[in-house]
């Protein structure tokens, strides 16, 4: 926007988390030349291709173009591409490319632009997810998937939480959450700072001298001003696999209280969230953990203060601090819930492999590949009682406020992210 508009061009900001009617209704009130929308994570991607797909359904024929941290060329130019029926979907690494590409627009000569791009993309990728549009679906043999997730459990003990069903995490100081932040995310992706040249080492040495003291300014300032209010919902429940799905019970085991339809990599021997808990065959039920945070919605309505008052570097820097303490946050109730499990001793020890999955278990957020579909989320706020902390969906299940993330936590020792 602020490059866009500083360069001579009107946009139309519609705001963040908008649903694909506003933006149709606005491209015809104001006569688009183009399209613009931005992810910062992968769940948001889910929806732009549902978007691109709904508008093409619509014949609507303007240039899109595409950003954000969650996204890669390769995933817009190619998948994205073939849900929208005219193809002009463009891929813009920053805000400058962006300004390129509608600079083409302009000219006439985006077409041209994709057609010259088009060859480079022809790489090897894999789709996002099966759910939501192309990975084949290999039928499941249930036995196989039974006798396979009976050989993930061998030598592996169900935990015993301390306590069942959900608990608040009404407060947690922003200064405590520091030690779980993503600096190399925050700086890089966020703030905008590139390497240039420099190794990964160098650039974290230099930004530690001249970048951190920005964030101890601004942490100061958020503290002072009440800016971020992190809070948590998080619980344990019994659970159990029967092919594909989780199942969540109550106390007793014995009533099924949540179903969780789930991916499984189409390769043969592919793996699938369910396989890593007890078979729903077993005496013994598994545990699982769900967690949902948030920094509130403060935060946000700061950040657009700062950006209707043209601050524009503090709103940036803002934003990008409130998403990055989010994830710091989903890290925090994550390592509570190890801890409570009896195995945070085996965390890794250093902060930088930690966030690397230097852990026990994984943690899977909804929108991304091993569990893509966001309307899971339904079932697991109502679980959860995620409205005593002010945690909604909206039509097009995002959480609201922005700055949120969901996710469900296993304990099994070889649970790791993977692809589907």
């Amino acid at each position: 926007d602020i490059i866009l508009t500083n360069n001579g061009f009107r946009c139309i900001n519609l705001g963040i988390k908008q649903p694909l009617a506003n933006i149709l209704a606005a491209v015809q009130e104001h006569g688009a030349d183009a399209v613009g929308m931005s992810g910062l994570l992968v769940k948001s991607t889910v929806v732009m291709r549902e978007n691109l797909e709904e508008m093409t359904r619509e014949t609507l024929k303007v240039p899109v173009i595409l950003g954000g941290a969650a996204l890669t060329r390769a995933y817009v130019e190619d998948d994205c591409a073939k849900a929208y029926g005219s193809g002009q979907v463009a891929y813009a690494r920053d805000a400058f490319d962006g300004l390129g590409l509608m600079n083409k627009v302009v000219a006439g000569t985006f077409d041209a632009e994709m057609a010259e791009r088009k060859p480079a993309t022809k790489r090897k990728h894999r789709t996002l997810d099966h759910a939501t549009g192309a990975a084949p679906i290999r039928p499941i043999d249930v036995e196989e998937v039974r006798l396979n997730r009976a050989e993930l459990q061998k030598g592996v003990s169900v935990p015993e939480p301390p306590f069942w069903g959900p608990r608040v995490i009404e407060h947690v100081p922003v200064k405590a959450l520091l030690p779980y932040l993503n600096d190399n995310m925050l700086y890089q992706f966020h703030w905008g700072y590139k390497k240039n040249g420099k190794k990964l080492d160098e650039f974290l040495n230099w930004a530690r001298k001249d970048l951190r003291p920005i964030l101890v300014d601004l942490v100061r300032e958020s503290e002072e001003e009440k800016i971020f209010a992190p809070q948590a919902v998080y619980g344990y429940f019994k659970a159990a696999g029967e092919g594909n799905d989780l199942v969540l019970f109550d106390e007793d085991g014995t009533r099924e209280v949540c179903r969780f339809a789930l991916p499984r990599q189409a390769k043969a021997g592919g793996v699938c969230i369910a396989d890593f808990v007890r078979d729903i065959g077993d005496e013994e039920r598994d545990v699982i953990g769900l967690q949902v945070v948030t920094v509130g919605q403060h935060a946000s309505e700061v950040a657009r203060e700062w950006f209707a008052e043209d601050r524009y570097q503090d709103y940036v820097r803002l934003h990008g601090l409130g998403v990055e303490l989010a994830e710091a946050m989903a890290e925090y109730v994550h390592t509570t819930i190890r801890a409570e499990l009896g195995f945070a001793h085996q965390d890794a020890r250093q902060m930088h492999d930690l966030l690397k999955q230097g852990y026990r278990g994984s943690r899977y957020s909804f929108g991304y590949p091993a569990c893509p579909n966001l309307a899971d989320q339904v079932p697991m706020l109502d679980l959860l009682q995620a409205s005593r902390i002010g945690i909604e969906l909206s039509d097009e299940w995002q959480l609201h406020p922005e700055q949120s993330t969901s996710a469900i936590v296993l304990h099994h020792p070889q649970a790791r992210y993977f692809n589907v």
